[in-house]
């Protein structure tokens, strides 16, 4: 798996994951997870990791992880957005909520990436051609860590939020450091792995990433959602355990 990961571009395992889907989500139908983004369910999660392989993280039907359904389960339960009718962009897209967002009547949506075949502007996150003040609410997991330049791409998303906008900025955050750590002089990309994680980031974010978000301007809030769901539902929907959802307003 991590092999895999590792050799095929981001762009051709999207193809394939669109093209053998069906029949993946057929092998592993069940009844022991379920996947609350389309109510799928599966007799097992499959495990999944760059570094070290996470049990029950991959639905293999969606292809969603931990984070989407627990970000999911956050928008259903805890917010009006996926009822609203808003003007919404999603950066970097993932494959599990796009054809589901796309689908949304009620909703302005835009994707945008550099490289995804899922993305309607091909734009660069620290340069978007965007009018400021646009957007209610804007979608962007597990995007920062991969630029370099974290801090111009924060700006450009507090930028392009309308006053009184939302912001989702997940990122994988290590709860044990209480500061960010980045080193640019590495750019071998099996050291990176080794250091970071993942051979594509550049930096580990630590507790201070709150910090980083309130410097530009944002509100933001570590929103604590999982605690309170139950330990039945954290295990049906193959939840991440402590994960707080990072969430910001424009003022």
């Amino acid at each position: 798996m991590k092999l895999i990961l590792n050799l095929v571009p981001r762009t051709w395992l999207i193809q394939l994951s669109i093209l053998f889907r069906p029949l993946i989500k057929l092998y592993f139908i069940g009844n022991r997870f379920t996947d609350p983004i389309d109510g799928s369910s599966y007799r097992k999660f499959l495990p999944y990791g760059y570094q070290e392989l996470r049990k029950n993280a991959l639905c293999p039907g969606t292809l969603s992880l931990e984070r989407h359904r627990l970000l999911w389960l956050y928008l259903e339960r805890e917010t009006s957005f996926l009822d609203d009718s808003i003007k919404v962009l999603h950066v970097a897209p993932e494959q599990v909520f796009y054809k589901k967002f796309k689908s949304f009547s009620h909703w302005d949506y835009t994707t945008t990436d550099l490289f995804s075949p899922l993305a309607d502007v091909k734009a660069d996150l620290c340069d978007l051609p965007f009018k400021s003040n646009t957007y209610d609410l804007i979608l962007c997991n597990h995007v920062l860590e991969h630029i370099p330049n974290d801090e111009k791409a924060i700006k450009e998303i507090y930028r392009i939020l309308k006053p009184g906008g939302t912001a989702i900025l997940q990122v994988p955050l290590d709860k044990n450091r209480n500061t960010t750590f980045e080193e640019n002089s590495i750019v071998d990309p099996k050291e990176r792995a080794k250091i970071f994680g993942q051979y594509d980031h550049v930096r580990i974010y630590g507790k201070d990433y709150y910090d980083r978000l309130i410097s530009t301007g944002f509100e933001a809030t570590a929103v604590d959602f999982i605690n309170t769901l139950s330990e039945n539902e954290q295990e049906k929907f193959g939840l991440p355990k402590d994960e707080r959802i990072p969430v910001v307003k424009k003022s």
